[in-house]
């Protein structure tokens, strides 16, 4: 994805804040227009009413432009919110010239865009923001016209303590709910930094094992090597033992099965370092996994439900998909012999677009699912304890999902993968 897209980490920040103004501006065109008509028909004041119509209107038409802007592609920076505020106070200092300047109760709205900048912006743009309202506000206590009155004193006051309450109002609902917004935003951000920190580290453990693994299936080839060719030698010279013909026997297919690892490790790794996807049917890419789950688990009993339809379907497969799903058929066998079962389930499930890949085990379940995927917390007797992370990082990879959840009499894996992204579309 491109930089200048808005990516969940950049919807906070200046564009939280240029969307905070966005439905700022549609509040404000609102109220004033509400209270400049008010003013007019209501309480007959003898207000400017088309320089504050054409301000109002002004507004609305930036507001059109504005919000057309957050939903182009591009990055909103911290200098072009700055800009939408500076015009936001420059409208707004503009209908306050018109309705007695500094002397006018709703001056204190000009407050806001520094409480809302304070939450987004560095600490140069929220002082740039503050010396721009500052001047605003130093320029209205001159230059203004005054505020219309009606003609009674104790009226006028009773009007003035009534727009400062208003006023009152008007800043809490802004402060009490866009600040909470954007504090929020900023939460979410920093809980994507989080999570971005976390996926980071356990994707340099799982590098850290796979070069591990790289190194020694390169020196296990020579001691394989060796004994492949010293057991055809012993084999003749003890030809009439049968007993040790049959261990040799043994010996000899688990020499054949160690090689024939290795050589899909080194074919994985081409695959994976040439980026091309095997292109298959679904169907032929769950035969290929059940031929070597049931190689590694023979006594392991799997009951597959997969639809004709969904069978057919064509697969743009990434390599690692291939063994997430072995490692989550080895886990689910492993979970059932806790309770004495050999029986784990594989369904698949498909729309228009997404397909599932449910794996159900017979054993306990999870007692706690946020240690789902972190390497080296596997409450397993057995095994690495990377099974489930590494199927979790396969996952996000392929831009989907790795979800865990109990069943009641087992546990249930689901991995989520969006078709868009493994489907073959050729």
């Amino acid at each position: 994805m491109s930089d200048n897209l808005h990516s969940p980490s950049s919807r906070s920040g200046p564009f939280a804040l240029a969307r905070t103004l966005a439905w700022l501006r549609l509040c404000a065109i609102a109220g004033q227009s509400v209270a400049i008509l008010s003013c007019v028909t209501l309480l007959n004041l003898d207000v400017p009413l088309l320089p504050l119509m054409i301000g109002v209107c002004v507004l609305a038409v930036f507001a059109a432009g504005a919000s057309f802007r957050l939903g182009m592609p591009w990055k909103v920076t911290e200098g072009e919110a700055i800009v939408h505020i500076a015009a936001d106070t420059l409208l707004l200092g503009y209908l306050l010239y018109f309705t007695g300047g500094a002397s006018n109760p709703f001056v204190t709205l000009l407050l806001v865009p520094i409480a809302l900048s304070a939450a987004a912006l560095s600490i140069a743009g929220v002082s740039l923001v503050a010396i721009l309202t500052g001047v605003a506000y130093v320029l209205l206590v001159p230059y203004h016209l005054p505020l219309p009155t009606l003609g009674n004193s104790s009226l006028d006051l009773d009007l003035y303590v009534a727009g400062m309450g208003v006023n009152f109002v008007i800043m809490a609902i802004l402060l009490g709910v866009f600040i909470s917004n954007l504090a929020k935003a900023i939460r979410h951000q920093q809980g994507e930094v989080q999570r971005v920190r976390e996926r980071a580290l356990r994707d340099e453990g799982i590098l850290a094992i796979a070069t591990q693994a790289a190194g020694a299936a390169h020196e296990l080839n020579t001691p394989l090597s060796t004994m492949r060719t010293l057991l055809p030698e012993i084999r003749r010279e003890h030809a009439a033992d049968n007993e040790l013909g049959d261990d040799l026997d043994l010996l000899q297919g688990q020499v054949e099965r160690c090689r024939t690892i290795l050589r899909e490790m080194v074919a994985f790794g081409q695959a994976q370092l040439s980026q091309v996807p095997e292109r298959i049917t679904l169907g032929e890419f769950i035969h290929g996994c059940m031929e070597r789950f049931q190689l590694l688990r023979p006594e392991a009993e799997v009951a597959l439900d997969v639809s004709d339809d969904a069978a057919r379907l064509r697969l743009r497969s990434p390599p690692g998909l291939r063994h997430a799903l072995i490692n989550l058929l080895n886990n689910a066998a492993d979970a059932s012999a806790l309770n004495d079962s050999a029986t784990v389930s594989l369904a698949i499930r498909r729309d228009d677009r997404w397909l599932e890949l449910i794996v159900t085990d017979e054993g306990p379940g999870f007692d706690e699912f946020d240690e789902l995927g972190t390497l080296g917390l596997s409450q397993k007797a057995t095994g690495l304890g990377i099974g489930l992370a590494l199927a979790e990082a396969t996952a996000e990879r392929l831009e989907g999902e790795l979800a865990a959840s109990n069943t009641g009499h087992g546990a249930q894996m689901r991995l989520r993968l969006p078709l868009s992204v493994i489907g073959d579309s050729v």
